[in-house]
């Protein structure tokens, strides 16, 4: 049986030792802290580092990832160790150590080691012995003191397990792999080295491969996108000639796919610094004509009635859990009824810029009914046509599509191929 460890006390306080500077742990310990007290984007706190090291960032992204992808499961494991429950900050950094010995291989004394230092850089080192121990104790007993844990279950928000139904093994299965690198390439562009064609004609890396390494990128040839991510335009099937708005366009793989299918793209993106990345990236990939709109979509109007629009709305982002697992652990089940309001607005807005017997493309990266089956169902009763998706539509993602004739992925699909992003699309028509 094992027995708690004791926490440090008031009086074992004195100057910390001096400890050489570690900005890989403490820009993820900065994150894992925005996450749990503030309930903080992981990406937020990334983007607000002092650190210009692309190696640190990418390395403290990717341990604070790996303690969010199995934080409830290592939050109890730690449990019969910890005789009382310690500050949240110290929490998160016995987290990090069991990350560390657990998940990424990291030799026990390294990882104890560097969370030591850490809670004295951080001013707690009245609990650097705590974390000595109970790292320690960890290190030799892990084995033992996860016997039993379900870990699937735990490192999911229980709401979220109870809304995920019938698929939520399956999800938090993929949700623990990093996910893999996916790549759409231009028409004609050659198979990059190393890459592996999907069945859907994604181009599919390891995780952790740099995209800017890549040979042909500075060439403009591809452009990362999400297997599942890259469906929803090409379900749309633009025409050469059309003209398609692309709502809640940024960062613009959707719309360099529907410009590069030659359709006549109308951009709409309400954050200027979104925009401005999207230029960029459609100037990389040497795609002109895109007309690039800063509005809202909600009072936004185009001068003449579209053929089609793509609405890729904005959403919880459940779907994107494995490269962004703080979305578990920020998002409230209120977020979803909020956004689902804000989703319903915006399919409302895009029936104005269509002209009569317009096709809607709706998608969201959301694993959430609410936003999505139930927002296509709450349409067809303001005047929209459900136009479902055929079977030989599917390019070779077959599995994705649902017996009502919708678009939906999950993490856990395309399991032993490295899994996929969770998306849902339907295609709407505006009732003349």
């Amino acid at each position: 049986m094992s027995t708690p460890v004791s926490h440090g006390s008031a009086s074992s306080r004195r100057s910390p030792p001096r400890t050489e500077a570690d900005p890989t742990r403490d820009l993820a310990f900065d994150i894992l802290c925005g996450v749990v007290e503030h309930r903080r984007m992981l990406e937020t706190t990334l983007d607000r580092s002092a650190s210009s090291d692309p190696r640190d960032r990418a390395s403290a992204h990717r341990l604070a990832a790996t303690v969010l992808r199995y934080m409830g499961s290592m939050t109890e494991l730690l449990q019969p160790l910890l005789r009382r429950e310690p500050p949240a900050p110290v929490r998160c950094a016995l987290l990090m150590g069991v990350a560390q010995l657990r998940h990424l291989g990291t030799p026990p004394h390294a990882a104890v080691g560097t969370i030591v230092s850490l809670l004295r850089r951080r001013g707690l080192t009245p609990f650097a012995g705590l974390a000595n121990a109970v790292l320690r104790r960890v290190a030799r007993e892990g084995d033992t003191l996860a016997e039993g844990l379900d870990q699937d279950r735990l490192d999911v928000p229980p709401w979220l397990w109870s809304a995920w139904g019938g698929r939520a093994r399956a999800i938090a299965s993929g949700m623990h792999r990093e996910a893999p690198l996916d790549l759409t390439l231009r028409p004609g562009a050659e198979v990059p080295d190393g890459g592996v064609v999907m069945p859907n004609g994604s181009v599919r890396f390891p995780a952790g491969t740099r995209v800017t390494e890549i040979p042909g990128f500075e060439e403009g040839a591809f452009w990362v996108q999400d297997a599942a991510a890259s469906m929803p335009a090409r379900l749309l099937n633009a025409q050469p000639g059309w003209h398609v708005i692309d709502l809640c366009a940024a960062p613009g793989g959707k719309t360099a796919q529907l410009a590069l299918a030659g359709a006549q793209v109308s951009a709409v993106e309400r954050d200027a610094g979104r925009m401005r990345r999207m230029s960029e990236n459609l100037e990389r990939l040497r795609i002109a004509g895109v007309e690039e709109i800063v509005a809202d979509a909600l009072q936004w109007k185009p001068a003449s009635p579209a053929n089609a629009v793509l609405l890729d709305a904005p959403c919880s982002a459940t779907g994107t859990l494995r490269r962004h697992p703080d979305v578990l652990w920020v998002k409230r089940p209120r977020d979803v009824t909020a956004l689902a309001q804000g989703q319903d607005a915006l399919i409302d807005a895009a029936a104005n810029m269509l002209a009569p017997g317009g096709i809607l493309l709706y998608a969201v990266c959301s694993l959430q009914d609410e936003e999505g089956a139930a927002r296509v169902e709450a349409a067809l009763t303001r005047g929209w046509e459900l136009l479902p998706f055929a079977e030989d539509e599917f390019q070779g993602m077959p599995i994705a599509r649902t017996r009502e004739g919708y678009f939906r992925t999950h993490p856990g699909m395309w399991h032993d191929e490295g899994g996929m992003d969770g998306f849902f699309a339907a295609r709407l028509r505006r009732k003349s």
